[in-house]
């Protein structure tokens, strides 16, 4: 059996109407091994001719950019299933850690998201980012009702963000799945105690 070709990603899927998806698993497969990879590359991937990519992106950039799509809505859902918001600031503390833990478990669709600013051009993968913004500072609009939401989202998200980078980068140990949790949790809680003495001052 060739190794380098996954069951999923077979000629099959192509004769089925599931090009697509079979091209960008291929495709992600190969980001975070680490690969180099183009059209083609991801084509032999795939075991699909050469030519069949093209129909469904036009180049290596649209490729990505429709990698890093499906990177914010599987991020959003992980977040989020069903779209519920957190009810509560345990349920935040929740998000942050799910944020940082895919963050680890997808490394190189991580950076793929986030490694470079969004194309205006491209208004599914605008939307799909906003879609991140816009849970976070709905749920804090209901939990916080008499503070701003835009700067309490970007600095929350700011906060979960540079945790996965520090993570991310090796700046701080990710030994365990339970070790990067109680490290956000602390994180998040210390934050709030520093903000409740502030308040109190």
């Amino acid at each position: 059996m060739d190794t380098e070709q996954p069951l999923s990603m077979t000629r099959d899927a192509y004769h089925h109407g599931d090009l697509t998806t079979a091209l960008m698993d291929a495709a992600t497969e190969m980001l975070e091994a680490g690969e180099p990879f183009s059209l083609r590359a991801v084509a032999r991937r795939a075991n699909v001719s050469q030519s069949a990519p093209y129909r469904h992106f036009a180049d290596r950039d649209a490729l990505e950019s429709a990698l890093a799509v499906r990177g914010f809505r599987d991020l959003r859902e992980r977040l989020s299933p069903g779209g519920r918001r957190a009810a509560s600031e345990a349920d935040l503390i929740g998000f942050a850690v799910a944020y940082v833990g895919f963050a680890l478990e997808h490394p190189a669709v991580f950076r793929l998201m986030f490694g470079q600013e969004c194309d205006d051009r491209n208004d599914e993968r605008v939307l799909a980012a906003g879609d991140l913004h816009t849970l976070l500072e709905q749920s804090l609009r209901d939990l916080y009702p008499d503070t701003d939401p835009t700067a309490l989202a970007t600095a929350l998200w700011a906060l979960a963000h540079g945790l996965a980078f520090l993570h991310l980068d090796g700046k701080l140990a990710a030994d365990s799945p339970d070790v990067v949790a109680d490290r956000v949790r602390g994180s998040f809680a210390a934050v709030r105690a520093l903000a409740s003495t502030v308040a109190s001052v």
